[in-house]
């Protein structure tokens, strides 16, 4: 556990020297650092100092309650973690939630981060050519259907990561659904997930903040991604003055999970470029 300014942060640290690399997972229902990174993080760790981090609400961090603009407070409180780990500027690893959060700590704190690698992340509500599916609210949907009815159950989990975020169910490991739904049933993420009165905070979109981005940033994409069709991280790329695209064939939401050598070749390659 990690004190930033007042707030309980939740590190898994890995790798013994190297690039200072932070891993930000995705919003859905139990998901943590570890869940989200897990298969991948030991290859990024033979070659760099891992900062494996549950977001707050999120895992063993603080279920702390959030108001005003969400992604503006997260990207505030990421730095405060920064100067907690005595780490100046970093590479950010993340994965749908964690990237827009990413993202705007790239707009509003340019000299925290060295590039951005971003999968599945959502930071304007709308496509290049036609309206987002179920109006931008995909993920909002999915986590009040698991939450609702019955309540969350380990097969509710294990459909929710089926319909959404894998492109091949039968490689889901129960391992990885079952960390998922203990996490899930948290009394404080419960709690969270009962709330009506926003506690995760005001959305936000991220126009503006994109224009402002001045470090490399890559939009790693799994070319069947239940949210968010490849069309709209190109738009997002060439909205950004170095941004780049990498589209994985045989890949959904989760790409780091789903094929883990191949994504972290991809990525190594790509944070390890001499020409920046």
């Amino acid at each position: 556990m990690v004190d930033a300014a007042g707030l309980g942060y939740h590190v898994i640290e890995m790798g013994e020297a190297g690039p200072p690399t932070f891993f930000l997972h995705g919003g859905g229902p139990g998901c943590t650092a570890w869940t989200d990174f897990g298969p991948v993080a030991p290859l990024f760790a033979a070659d760099r100092r891992c900062y494996l981090v549950d977001l707050l609400q999120y895992g063993k961090s603080e279920k702390c309650l959030i108001s005003g603009p969400m992604f503006d407070f997260h990207a505030k409180t990421i730095c405060d973690l920064l100067d907690a780990l005595g780490v100046e500027r970093a590479d950010f690893v993340c994965n749908s939630w964690g990237g827009t959060i990413a993202l705007n700590l790239a707009a509003n704190f340019p000299d925290r981060v060295r590039s951005l690698v971003i999968t599945g992340s959502m930071p304007v509500f709308y496509g290049p050519l036609a309206p987002l599916p179920e109006g931008s609210k995909r993920g909002r949907r999915a986590r009040d259907r698991y939450f609702g009815g019955e309540g969350p159950t380990w097969q509710k989990m294990r459909d929710l990561m089926a319909d959404l975020e894998w492109y091949d169910p039968d490689e889901i490991p129960d391992a990885t659904v079952t960390m998922r739904y203990e996490q899930s049933i948290d009394p404080d993420e419960m709690e969270l997930a009962a709330r009506s009165d926003s506690p995760r905070g005001d959305w936000q979109d991220m126009t503006a903040e994109l224009g402002r981005i001045s470090c490399p940033v890559l939009f790693a994409w799994g070319m069947y991604d239940a949210f968010l069709t490849p069309d709209y991280p190109l738009m997002l790329a060439r909205m950004i003055e170095h941004g780049q695209l990498y589209v994985m064939d045989k890949a959904s939401h989760h790409l780091q999970e789903e094929r883990p050598q191949h994504y972290h070749s991809v990525v190594a390659g790509f944070l390890g470029q001499e020409d920046r």
